[in-house]
């Protein structure tokens, strides 16, 4: 009998269902980012759009809509004059400091800037 290889060993394990659909929702483009910058304040969308370079008006909407179908986002419009729509997080969606902190910690670390390899991973 051949000598199974380490990828042979069993079947495959499923993925967990909650990592599902955690990556579902903050895997997409640009999500993280918009979290990440409402963890700091309620923003107008302007300034939303002004933090986060390179999203254009229509992605941002998306991914404000997404997050608020998630119960992670709400959006209030402040009937002005003029007219201005703000965004800020439930509860659910500031639970997630912890956890984006820990991922930016973990990119300090382990994540090259432009191309270079960080110390730790010279070693």
């Amino acid at each position: 009998m051949p000598e199974r290889g380490i990828h042979e060993a069993g079947p495959c394990q499923k993925v967990d269902d909650g990592m599902a659909r955690v990556f579902h929702l903050l895997g997409k483009r640009w999500t993280g980012l918009v979290v990440a910058v409402l963890l700091q304040r309620p923003v107008h969308f302007t300034e939303l759009r002004r933090a986060i370079p390179g999203i254009s008006e229509r992605m941002l909407s998306d991914r404000l809509t997404e997050l608020g179908a998630a119960g992670m986002v709400v959006r209030e419009v402040d009937e002005g004059p003029p007219l201005r729509v703000s965004y800020h997080l439930t509860e659910a969606g500031a639970a997630l400091e912890p956890a984006l902190k820990e991922l930016g910690a973990w990119a300090e670390r382990y994540l090259p800037e432009e191309g270079t390899c960080p110390e730790a991973l010279r070693k």
